[in-house]
């Protein structure tokens, strides 16, 4: 495998776009690795930082791991056909079972920080949270809030200065 480190706003259209799709958010604790779907996400320039941030809710078993481990990665399949792979993984518990098992998902070291990245995609950003935000019920756009939490299972934005980007070929 051949790794092209890049400039974090190189892909930065093709990841928003992809986002809509989805992308893969991996942590990783201890032992204790899992990756989930996400389909919402921003990436910028915050606090003198490149900075992507990914929102997990509650609920998610990803939400206990990324509480630990203060980091994160977020894979994104450019021209490979994942959409099976994606639809599981938002789909289904890492509580349960190893998505990476059911999926084929190749599990690979990541290169500044120890939550590994998924092989099967081409695009990568390694990020260390470096503020977390709560979201307040009560400041939320009451449409916002009716439709996209009707039962109160609420996120966490993480914010994660990107410590590396890089393609993955190979």
């Amino acid at each position: 495998m051949e790794i092209k480190k890049i400039n974090f706003e190189k892909y930065s259209l093709q990841t928003l776009e992809q986002l809509k799709k989805g992308a893969f958010l991996t942590v990783k604790d201890g032992n204790e690795v899992n990756t989930m779907t996400i389909g919402w996400g921003s990436i910028g320039y915050i606090w003198n930082k490149p900075i992507f941030m990914v929102a997990v809710r509650y609920s998610r078993y990803t939400y206990k791991l990324i509480e630990n481990a203060k980091e994160f990665t977020v894979s994104i399949p450019l021209e490979k056909d994942l959409k099976n792979e994606l639809v599981y993984c938002g789909t289904k518990s890492g509580r349960d079972m190893n998505k990476f098992e059911q999926c084929n998902l190749t599990i690979i070291k990541g290169q500044k920080i120890s939550t590994p990245i998924i092989g099967e995609c081409e695009l990568h950003y390694e990020c260390k949270v470096v503020y977390q935000q709560a979201m307040e019920p009560s400041a939320l756009d009451r449409e916002i809030k009716s439709s996209i939490y009707p039962n109160n299972d609420y996120h966490v934005l993480y914010f994660g200065e990107i410590l590396d980007t890089y393609l993955l070929k190979g």
